[in-house]
């Protein structure tokens, strides 16, 4: 159901379009089996690579042997970390900067040391993939077995060794700022801190307060196909790669700094992506691929295996928090203390920022402190995971605030409302709302069937939590050429991972008053359109349809031209509505968009138009959940009766879609909160390296996932829409927990709340008794 909370502004009346449920462009596609994806590239001479990775979680590299590698019959070339340019010229220096290719470089493939289980040594290009597998076995690597740091409490432990003896830890006091170098070693990267108010004595006037301590585990993004590229380095140094990604201009701009070529030699193809949720915002074999061509003088292929994607990508990060808050005895919140942990991997990066700047953004808290550490271990290099950083800051604090109403006596929705931000509020970061439908989700929540239903039958509980999401947005480009027939191709740079191609295409024939059909929408190549920012972020329909609508309304005002040409007027005597140029002098001169395009020949020629837009900022995101379970306390086994989500989209462009996307990003949060986990030995092996032992929730895991599409118009874009795609997998966490603890009396502070680690906080209760 969508609840539309500014009928004036975006009634279902005002547009033809946007809020339709249009088909999408690629679904005959997908369904037939005719999209092409990574690994469905073929060609003429095609090599294929493997890699060989690390069984160490940290040991030095004395030396690489690749002579028997080598002599192994089909076997074209081997490559290491030596064979890039940048790993030549650059050493890391982390006192002045944790980011960058340079790292990428080491992450891709270790240098002087590996730095986790799985880490890639080198890489082998062969006639076959079974050669270059048994090649990969033949390459000899001399280890110095060095200590090995697989937890946050080892890493933060007084006379740990360094992970990176030249790093210190930077502090910043808000997510993007580069931060001041303290000059002080240790594991912790980044410390971030968000401040606001008197702390002290803002729990001086709490009636009431609650400290708790959080962990969760290392989770992966659960994306189903594996990451794979191809790469060929033609004799006249050009380099064409065509791989899965997030990101096509992050691809091209990184791997020409790590194989020492200029951009423009580099050209990235995007094929279809078979799930990303953050997981492919980076890559891993395109310079590999690119390399081994150019010493074979053939094109590369590499394809992970899966067991390679868990154990040499990046997942979402492990973290331990501590949550302490107040509240005065009419359910204001008066203070909140947050602390926040998190695993970078080997190299500096997790997203505990993400966490830091949006845990308590859902409360208008005046006293608070917020420190968020970015805390380096020998695992995988942490990668973003859909909201990234924010379902583990969420499940801290709405645990902790669902804890406040129970001791206060209040409904945890009403202590909710109590402390509602609304427009003019600050985030934790300091910045005001703009108008924001918060209230109006949780008023949602509290009027719906679900919140009110009985529940029947022993051990039974229901839960509910909010999250709020916040994305800056980055700038996007849109080139539409108008077609004689009426129709026109709209040509953007941002990789579809979820209908995009049709959201896009909806708002610039929204602008045209065309019909969804008459818009041909493809994602183009790095030479082909001009920069994009990544597909990620909630950002794409936003600000990618921002760049759509620009370059429709270049198209309004030169076709209006054209229509003046024809008519011996000045432009502004033309007005256009609905798909139809009218003579504002003349209203019986009217054209439609398609007859004007057939004369267009005759008037100047055809039209295109390119625009890039940069970003408006998708800005503040919320959403909600209401979860009923039933937990069996002989076995711990939760089940889910009944799942509602809800989500402010502003509007709804396409609400099919967002629907799919509440619904998609529910499951996950399931799965991080009931089974999913890194199941990690001493060490530092991942045991559980396939979709047989990692356990994702499957259909019948799951209810049917109710929706709510709540609809307050976003002031920063011309629909009101804003960014669905991340925010409805953050309150699931909480949400489950808090009606776990309502079920069996348990407040379950470890993730994920499996059969076990529900058995073992039973037992805990009852020997507290």
């Amino acid at each position: 159901m969508t609840i539309t909370a500014d009928q004036e502004n975006q009634g279902p009346g005002q547009l033809r379009v946007v809020g339709t449920r249009a088909a999408r462009h690629d679904a005959v596609d997908k369904v037939t089996g005719r999209a092409q994806f990574g690994a469905d590239v073929y060609m003429a001479g095609l090599l294929h690579g493997k890699f060989l990775r690390s069984p160490y979680a940290h040991a030095r590299i004395r030396s690489i042997d690749t002579r028997k590698a080598e002599a192994l019959p089909g076997v074209k070339a081997v490559a290491t970390a030596g064979d890039f340019p940048i790993v030549q010229k650059q050493p890391i220096e982390f006192a002045q900067s944790v980011r960058g290719s340079r790292i990428t470089a080491e992450v891709i493939l270790a240098h002087e040391r590996v730095m986790y289980v799985g880490h890639a040594v080198a890489a082998v290009a062969a006639t076959s993939f079974h050669i270059a597998e048994e090649a990969a076995r033949l390459i000899e690597v001399d280890y110095e077995v060095l200590p090995a740091i697989l937890s946050i409490e080892d890493a933060l432990k007084e006379g740990a060794p360094f992970l990176h003896e030249s790093m210190t830890t930077q502090f910043r006091v808000d997510r993007f700022g580069r931060g001041e170098d303290t000059g002080v070693k240790s594991n912790i990267a980044d410390h971030i801190q968000l401040k606001s108010g008197d702390l002290e004595q803002g729990f001086r006037e709490a009636e009431v307060t609650v400290e708790r301590e959080f962990f969760t585990q290392t989770v992966h993004q659960g994306y189903i196909e594996p990451f794979s590229s191809t790469a060929y380095w033609a004799p006249d140094g050009h380099v064409t790669i065509w791989t899965t990604t997030q990101g096509i201009f992050n691809v091209r701009s990184s791997t020409a700094e790590i194989i020492g070529v200029p951009e423009s030699m580099v050209k990235v193809i995007p094929m279809e992506v078979g799930g990303g949720f953050g997981g492919k915002g980076t890559f891993y074999l395109d310079p590999v691929a690119a390399v081994l061509s150019k010493k074979t003088g053939h094109p590369v292929k590499i394809v992970m295996t899966r067991k390679e994607v868990f154990e040499g990508t990046g997942p979402g990060s492990a973290s331990h928090m501590r949550v302490k808050m107040g509240a005065d005895r009419s359910g204001r919140i008066t203070a909140a203390k947050f602390y926040l942990a998190y695993e970078a991997g080997a190299f500096p990066g997790s997203a505990v920022a993400g966490g830091a700047t949006t845990g308590t953004g859902q409360y208008n808290i005046e006293n608070f402190q917020i420190d968020g550490y970015d805390v380096v271990v020998n695992k995988q290099k942490a990668q973003g995971y859909r909201a990234p950083g924010q379902s583990q800051a969420n499940f801290a604090i709405e645990t902790v605030v669902d804890e406040l109403a129970e001791k206060l006596g209040m409904d945890p929705l009403d202590l909710r409302l109590k402390n509602v931000v609304q427009e003019g509020d600050r985030m934790p970061s300091g910045v005001p709302y703009p108008r924001v439908g918060l209230k109006e989700i949780e008023e949602a929540m509290k009027a719906h069937p679900h919140y009110s239903a009985p529940l029947e039958g022993p051990n039974r509980g229901r839960g509910i939590a909010v999250a709020f999401r916040w994305q800056g947005g980055q700038g996007s480009p849109a080139t539409i050429n108008v077609n004689s027939n009426g129709t026109i191709s709209l040509i953007t740079g941002s990789v579809d991972l979820s209908g995009t191609r049709t959201t896009v295409a909806m708002q610039a024939a929204e602008v045209l008053g065309l019909s969804i059909d008459d818009v041909v929408s493809t994602v183009g190549d790095t030479d082909s359109v001009g920069v994009s920012g990544g597909t990620g972020g909630s950002r794409v329909t936003f600000d990618t349809g921002l760049a759509a609508i620009a370059a429709a309304e270049e198209v309004k005002r030169q076709m209006s031209a054209r229509a003046a040409q024809l008519w011996e007027l000045q432009p502004e005597d033309v007005e256009f509505r609905d798909g139809i140029f009218t003579c504002t002098k003349n209203p019986a001169d009217r054209m439609t968009f398609k007859e004007l395009a057939r004369r267009l020949g005759s008037t100047g020629g055809l039209i295109t138009c390119s625009v890039y837009a940069p970003t408006t900022g998708v800005g503040p995101i919320f959403a909600g959940n209401i979860v009923d379970v039933a937990v069996d306390l002989e076995t711990g086994k939760v089940d889910i009766l009944r799942f509602t989500s809800f989500i402010d989209a502003g509007r709804a462009v396409h609400p099919g879609f967002v629907e799919g996307q509440m619904q998609g990003s529910t499951a996950q949060g399931i799965g991080w909160a009931l089974s999913e986990e890194f199941f990690y030995t001493e060490n530092g092996t991942v045991a559980n390296s396939s979709f047989l032992d990692y356990r994702m929730p499957t259909s019948s895991d799951l209810p049917m996932i109710d929706t709510v599409i709540i609809e307050v118009p976003n002031p920063r874009h011309p629909f009101g829409l804003r960014g669905v795609g991340e925010v409805a997998a953050v309150p699931p966490l909480a949400a489950l927990a808090n009606a776990i603890y309502r079920a069996a009396g348990i407040r379950v502070t470890r993730l994920p709340m499996s059969p076990g680690n529900i058995l073992e906080a039973l037992e805990e209760k009852s020997a507290q008794r």
